[in-house]
């Protein structure tokens, strides 16, 4: 694909090209009156000694945005940290049998799919980044709104119905599950531990990328899911 450079070069060897032929020798005529060249309002605005009016800045690059995005990531960094010691017991130990060590990777293998690339990467990546991106598109977001960026990004508040019921079910769910996982004997609760680990990995780092991406100018294009405006 030929960029704009290209373009621009290509178009000023045509002209010198027409520029060239036009300098045969001709009848000499009169000169034809000379344009001046038009002054734009940014030139005038420059030579007034006024600074040249920038671009308005990414939602992305805004500190409410980066709030959002990097205190969830805040979250799953804890998360992980307080589960990883118990995750890598086995590997520390070596003392599980060979169905175990199958079951272990097969945990792993397991949460990376289904919880790090369907659930985070495909669905929930995205959300969380566009709904930060949000609180810079307002004008006056709420100071709630602002304060409490990782929450509101989750969509657990401020979000369209069938949002805010998936996003407390999935929390609420989570927890329980995190209380129940709690009680396994080893080594069971490692090997669930390290699928769950892999999995929230898997999710910032797709969280982190996706963030990287809007600051380069490439946002995601999902919805942010808001509640719709009363009439």
């Amino acid at each position: 694909r030929i960029g704009p450079a290209m373009s621009l070069s290509r178009t000023a060897l045509v002209f010198m090209a027409f520029a060239g032929a036009s300098a045969l020798p001709r009848p000499i005529t009169s000169a034809a009156p000379r344009v001046r060249p038009r002054t734009t309002s940014v030139q005038l605005h420059a030579a007034r000694g006024g600074a040249t009016p920038s671009l308005p800045a990414s939602p992305a690059r805004t500190l409410a945005a980066g709030w959002g995005v990097c205190g969830f990531l805040g979250i799953l960094v804890q998360a992980i940290g307080r589960l990883a010691p118990i995750a890598l017991q086995p590997l520390i130990q070596r003392d599980l049998t060979v169905l175990q060590w199958g079951l272990y990777g097969g945990s792993m293998a397991m949460f990376a799919y289904a919880e790090g690339y369907k659930a985070f990467q495909l669905k929930f990546s995205p959300l969380v980044v566009q709904r930060a991106m949000t609180l810079s598109r307002s004008p006056s977001p709420p100071l709630h709104h602002t304060l409490l960026a990782p929450f509101y990004s989750m969509g657990l508040f401020h979000a369209s119905k069938k949002r805010k019921i998936v996003s407390w079910s999935i929390s609420i769910g989570v927890a329980f599950i995190v209380g129940a996982v709690k009680r396994l004997p080893y080594p069971w609760r490692s090997v669930v531990d390290a699928g769950v680990c892999v999995g929230l990995l898997w999710g910032g780092t797709s969280i982190a990328i996706i963030y990287a991406r809007a600051l380069a100018g490439h946002p995601p294009s999902v919805n942010p899911e808001l509640p719709e405006p009363k009439a």
